[in-house]
């Protein structure tokens, strides 16, 4: 504590604020961040009900001799400064959606040498021919670089730091984009996508705890699905430069946008700060409240300071008490048993891959051009019909993150998981009788609404949940977890999609009618609501073994009140 009171006797003091009328607010990030123990700091209890699960904003005096307002930072809305260090941050998102989406259009010119036959011009050749099989290997290995990218990320960001981290990882991006571009084998541009991969998964994870630890409790629910919405900006943007770059050998040049991309992004970085949370975890005080003074503007952040002290303090306070293991968590061996919130954060990012929305992403191109029966000489008078539908599904897969976002704490989480992932099924049933029946037009309407519907909410609702159900001493191990499923399960998605598409041809949709529909029963019968609850409450509502916990035929549960986190403890 010696720390926390000399950082706030340098500071100026602050005119109290104006609670007569009110309840003081949980301070969220202590409740996140368990454990505390009793006696050495305080114990915090939900009091959603003192301000009817409202936010409120406590206005002091016009300002101080300083020249801060007197609004507490903690609940102020998202300012221009704060977007734009997020958005530079989130280069690496777009930087992950360019390679994913890159190689979509241009794939029957580089897989098929759909341009014509092979030549070679000063050591490259125009094409790298190669089976559908080796081609889906080739697309997969992206997202299995970027499960290993993911593994290693979390201990190397606490470490080097936020920003830092997103400095280094544009190494893989460089290195990655340099071997696709200047690839001369299968073997080459397989390991390029990889390394490349690997950035994607260290961006993944570095992105969104950057922003989530600069964001204020009214900007995180924004910031939550901004990695996503970044994401889908990239793969629109690179298929939008893929028209003009994708005959040979221009294709590479595509490749190579993201060395730059990656070069422009580490010198931008050099003009954001580091993550306050980071710094102040690192002891470094002076840098931490000059970071969050830069982005909170002129507001007053003593009582954000204070909490961030305060969350630092009792982890350090607590370093003694042995910490569940991922094992203990999941089977339930913890005094608050976790087993049905755990299974739900695996399952929902299991059930993003399985929709089968990235094999519209990776492989539209291809499946377009079969319905509508381009032919050889069709293919390579490029733009192609179905490569300007590709550029069309990408776009539309932004927007509907954006109405997802907008529309997500006003409906919950649950609500719109379940209408989202029906419609996602109805939309795969639509493909399949449009390839059935031969109608081109109609497969192409139901890509474009199955990639609409996904994205406003089966596609980012898995990302928010997991922070949002689980404790702070449950939540790291079960991220990676949850992390490392949804990129292997993307991994065997993007590798046997040509080789279903081969063998079942018009019925290709028919294994995600039946995967979608799953996701849509879960979220009737067992998804949780975490809209307006703080993680207490939902531990509280849904603790307990696997179980249905929502439908017509479920008495909800009341939660009780006040809620509170002991230390964890593991059973025997």
């Amino acid at each position: 504590m010696a720390e926390s009171n000399t950082l706030s006797a340098a500071l100026p003091p602050a005119e109290p604020t104006q609670t007569s009328e009110l309840t003081r607010p949980v301070r969220p990030e202590s409740i996140y961040h368990m454990p505390v123990i009793s006696g050495s700091v305080p114990s915090f209890t939900s009091t959603t009900s003192a301000t009817n699960g409202k936010i409120k904003d406590y206005d002091m005096a016009e300002g101080d001799e300083r020249g801060l307002s007197h609004t507490d930072s903690r609940y102020a809305r998202m300012n221009r400064t704060l977007f734009l260090f997020a958005v530079t941050a989130a280069v690496s998102s777009i930087n992950y959606g360019w390679i994913i989406g890159s190689i979509n259009i241009p794939a029957l010119v580089i897989e098929e040498c759909a341009g014509g036959p092979m030549t070679w011009t000063n050591g490259f050749p125009s094409c790298i021919p190669m089976s559908s099989t080796l081609w889906g290997l080739v697309v997969g290995l992206t997202p299995l670089g970027a499960w290993a990218g993911s593994l290693l990320s979390g201990v190397a960001a606490d470490r080097f730091g936020r920003k830092r981290m997103l400095m280094y990882n544009n190494a893989f991006f460089v290195a990655g984009a340099l071997l696709a571009c200047l690839t001369t084998s299968i073997v080459q541009l397989a390991v390029g996508r990889f390394v490349s991969g690997i950035g994607c998964g260290v961006a993944a994870n570095v992105v969104s705890t950057y922003c989530s630890e600069m964001s204020t409790v009214r900007s995180r629910g924004f910031l939550g699905g901004f990695q996503q919405l970044m994401i889908l900006l990239g793969v629109f943007l690179s298929q939008v430069v893929s028209i003009g770059l994708s005959k040979a050998p221009l294709w590479r040049v595509l490749f190579s946008i993201s060395a730059a991309v990656a070069i422009v992004q580490t010198l931008l970085l050099f003009l954001i700060p580091e993550s306050p949370k980071f710094l102040t975890s690192a002891g470094r005080l002076d840098e931490a409240r000059a970071s969050l003074q830069r982005i909170r503007g002129d507001m007053d952040i003593s009582l954000e300071l204070d909490d961030l002290l305060t969350t630092v303090e009792s982890g350090r306070q607590n370093e003694h008490i042995p910490q569940p293991t991922m094992w203990q968590v999941l089977t339930g061996k913890t005094e608050i048993d976790l087993r049905h919130l755990v299974f739900c954060a695996l399952f929902l990012m299991l059930s993003q891959q399985w929709s089968g929305a990235k094999g519209v992403m990776f492989y539209s191109t291809e499946i377009l051009s079969d319905r509508f029966h381009l032919t050889a000489d069709e293919v390579k008078e490029i733009p192609t019909i179905a490569q300007l539908l590709t550029l069309g599904i990408g776009g539309i897969g932004a927007v509907a993150v954006i109405i997802g976002m907008n529309i997500l704490d006003k409906v919950g989480r649950r609500s719109v998981l379940i209408v989202s992932s029906f419609a996602t099924s109805v939309c795969a049933a639509l493909i399949v009788v449009g390839s059935a029946l031969d109608i081109g037009p109609m497969v192409a309407t139901a890509m474009y609404l199955f990639n609409l519907v996904f994205q406003a909410g089966a596609g980012f609702i898995p990302y928010l949940c997991a922070s949002e159900m689980l404790p702070y001493y449950a939540l790291g191990s079960i991220s990676g977890l949850a992390t490392s499923i949804n990129c292997l399960t993307l991994f065997i998605v993007s590798f046997i999609f040509p080789i279903l598409d081969k063998s079942l041809k018009a019925y290709l949709f028919v294994p995600f009618i039946v995967t979608n529909f799953i996701t849509c029963l879960f979220g009737v019968f067992l998804m949780p609501e975490a809209k307006g609850k703080s993680v207490l409450e939902v531990v509280d509502e849904y603790k307990g073994p696997i179980r249905f916990v929502a439908g017509p035929f479920v008495r909800r549960k009341t939660p009780s009140s006040p809620i509170t986190f002991s230390p964890p403890k593991v059973l025997d």
